[in-house]
């Protein structure tokens, strides 16, 4: 099992920045592919970002790329992400998510899921 905590969401404005964290416990927190989905009001949930276990590859949403940025400190069972230039249609509910792969990016194959933190861009 692994259980999943986010924060740092809430409220800016457009063109500002803000950064997600997530704090993994359970089983070896290094063992594992991680990622961050978002589901807006109305939408699917979708899939943002995803890095490996070791943190050598990293994958973006074209929506996200370039403003983005995944990073994972395996020694304090976190993973981050990093967003600026935010923009109104990045509002959503932020998951983050584990899998017990160590590559995974599609939805299906993640297998551990936060609650979720909320974050509102403004205009």
């Amino acid at each position: 099992q692994v259980q999943l905590v986010e924060s740092g969401g809430g409220l800016v404005q457009a063109g500002g920045s803000l950064r997600l964290s997530c704090t993994a416990s359970g089983r070896t927190f290094g063992s594992n592919a991680m990622g961050w989905f978002r589901q807006a009001p109305g939408k699917d949930r979708e899939f943002v970002t995803a890095i490996t276990r070791s943190g050598t590859n990293t994958y973006y949403a074209d929506s996200v790329k370039g403003r983005f940025t995944i990073s994972r400190d395996n020694a304090k069972n976190t993973v981050y992400l990093q967003m600026s230039s935010l923009k109104r249609e990045d509002t959503a509910i932020y998951y983050c998510a584990a899998s017990i792969l160590a590559i995974a990016t599609e939805r299906n194959k993640f297998n551990y899921w936060g609650q979720g933190t909320q974050v509102t861009v403004s205009s």
